[in-house]
C-alpha cells in the first residue's frame, strides 16, 4: 500500500488548515468579489502565517462587506479608523489602505478583476514531486503582479502574485502523491 503524502506546508495538525488544504486550495475561484478576496487576504498574509489570516477571515469578511469591491471603493477615513480599531483582523495601516486602493483600481479594470486575472492561467505547469519543487515566484507571476501594477493595485509583488494564483487555481502546485491534487 502506497503511503498518502500531503504538501507539507498545510502542518495537518489544525483542521481548518487541513481543511483549506483539502478543499479550497488550487481550486478554481471566479468571480471579482471572490478573487478580490484572495488579492487582499494574500497582501494582508505578506510577513504573516497564512493561518493567522485563515482563522481571521470570517473578520475579515465582517469587516470588509464581505469583499465587495463597490462597497470597499466608497470607503472613507471612518471606515479606515474603524478598520484599524477592528482586533478580528490585521491590524496594518499599509495594507488597509492599499485594500481600499486596490478595490478603486478593481473597479476600472476592463472586463473585471476576475477576467483579468485567469488571463495568467497556468494549466501545464509541471507536478511537482515535493515542496521543494513549488516556486516562489515564476514569469507568470511577474507577468501578472506587473499586469495589477498597471492597473493601479498595490502589495501585489511577484510573491504574492504566485501565492494568489495558487489558491484560487490559476496553478495546481498540490504535489503529486496529495489526495487534494
Amino acid at each position: 500500500m502506497t503511503e498518502v503524502i500531503r504538501c507539507s506546508w498545510a502542518g495537518m495538525t489544525d483542521p481548518m488548515y487541513l481543511r483549506y488544504h483539502d478543499e479550497e486550495w488550487g481550486r478554481p475561484v471566479r468571480g471579482d468579489d471572490l478573487v478580490f478576496e484572495r488579492v487582499t487576504l494574500e497582501a494582508f498574509q505578506s510577513g504573516l502565517s497564512w493561518l493567522t489570516i485563515l482563522r481571521k477571515r470570517e473578520n475579515f469578511r465582517a469587516a470588509f462587506d464581505g469583499f465587495s469591491i463597490e462597497k470597499i471603493a466608497a470607503y472613507d477615513e471612518n471606515d479606515v479608523e474603524r478598520l484599524l480599531a477592528d482586533p478580528g483582523i490585521v491590524r496594518n495601516r499599509a495594507k488597509v489602505l492599499a485594500t481600499l486602493h486596490n478595490a478603486k483600481a478593481a473597479l476600472d479594470v476592463p472586463g473585471g478583476l476576475s477576467e483579468l486575472v485567469w488571463r495568467f492561467a497556468e494549466p501545464g505547469a509541471p507536478v511537482p514531486a515535493t515542496m521543494a519543487d513549488v516556486p516562489a515566484i515564476t514569469p507568470g507571476s511577474k507577468a501578472l503582479a506587473k499586469e495589477l501594477k498597471k492597473h493601479g493595485f498595490s502589495f501585489v509583488g511577484p510573491t504574492t502574485a504566485y501565492a494568489l494564483m495558487q489558491a484560487i487555481g490559476l496553478v495546481n502546485d498540490h504535489i503529486a502523491s496529495c489526495p487534494a491534487r
